[in-house]
């Protein structure tokens, strides 16, 4: 697999982006290869473009960087995505990608695209951290960059309980753990950690979530009436729908929120049966086998559930 080092070799100027809505995963490998750059290669120029992160991955280093602007003129001699390979899903910088003099794309997901001029799409990795470490000299990785890693890594397996965790998954973090992080505190302050009003929401979520198909599936909705009432934004509902799979009968969770007037946000997790990536990509999303997603526009949410409800049950039934 040709490495990060390999790419940037020779190369004056350097772009990265991820996916829209940063999570951790997104934010941890992004900001990691930018760091991995800075203090490696400083003799290139490297910008990090951005929506928005989360307020508590602003302990990472650099984190006020990142840029959320365009600049139509700006010409990158290599434009890096992270996790994700599909236009749509980081189109408020695509203009850099589209005129970059080369493109590369660094992703693990299943829906994955050969979209750049270098493409690593490797799905059976557990998070583009991961992916993103393989691909870096490890003796030059700082305790900077491991923290980026490290936190995505986490973030994107539940804190090492999805099935993608391999034993390398778990090499990679004791590596990244010997560089001296505080991983104990990445754990708690970045993903079990709430705010009071985080707390109340996810209350209202599990309070009214409902269970149909004999028990095997579970829904909630949450509208955009809900989230301004308790003052929250769509970065608050982070483990809601996590919390719906860890019910007993549960084979298949789907939350959804109201992120405008008529349109929903679909997060949806299985697991041991039901392949939920299949089922996104049919609304036109993706994902993972056990974790996937997508965007609907929808009068009424419950139509969305009773569509999802019925491929769940075709997938059941084989």
């Amino acid at each position: 697999m040709i490495t990060v080092d390999e790419i940037l070799k020779g190369v004056k100027s350097a772009g990265i982006t991820g996916h829209i809505r940063p999570d951790g995963d997104c934010t941890g490998s992004t900001l990691g290869l930018y760091n991995y750059i800075r203090e490696n290669m400083p003799q290139i120029e490297v910008d990090l473009y951005l929506q928005p992160i989360m307020d508590e991955f602003r302990f990472l280093k650099n984190s006020d960087a990142i840029s959320d602007k365009v600049d139509d003129s700006k010409v990158y001699d290599v434009f890096f995505v992270l996790d994700c390979a599909a236009y749509d899903r980081f189109e408020d910088f695509r203009v850099y990608f589209d005129n970059a003099k080369k493109t590369v794309v660094i992703d693990h997901h299943v829906s994955g695209q050969e979209i750049g001029d270098v493409n690593l799409i490797k799905p059976e990795l557990s998070s583009c951290s991961e992916l993103l470490y393989e691909t870096l000299d490890p003796e030059k990785i700082s305790k900077n960059v491991a923290e980026c890693l490290y936190l995505g890594i986490i973030h994107d397996t539940g804190v090492f309980k999805y099935q993608a965790v391999t034993s390398r998954t778990m090499q990679i973090a004791g590596a990244l753990m010997d560089k001296g992080i505080n991983f104990t505190c990445i754990i708690d302050d970045t993903f079990y950690m709430r705010t009071y009003r985080q707390s109340q929401m996810l209350g209202k979520a599990l309070l009214e979530s409902v269970l149909f198909c004999d028990g095997k599936c579970i829904f909630t909705i949450i509208s955009k009436q809900d989230m301004d009432f308790y003052g929250v934004t769509s970065k608050d509902l982070g483990g809601v729908v996590e919390q719906l799979r860890l019910n007993d009968s549960v084979e298949v969770a789907i939350f959804i929120y109201e992120s405008e007037k008529g349109d929903y946000k679909v997060s949806l997790r299985s697991k041991n049966i039901v392949d939920v990536s299949r089922i996104a990509k049919r609304f036109g999303g993706g994902g993972h086998i056990r974790a996937a997603g997508f965007n609907m526009e929808a009068t009424n949410p419950r139509d969305i559930v009773n569509n999802i409800g019925a491929l769940v049950e075709q997938q059941l039934m084989q």
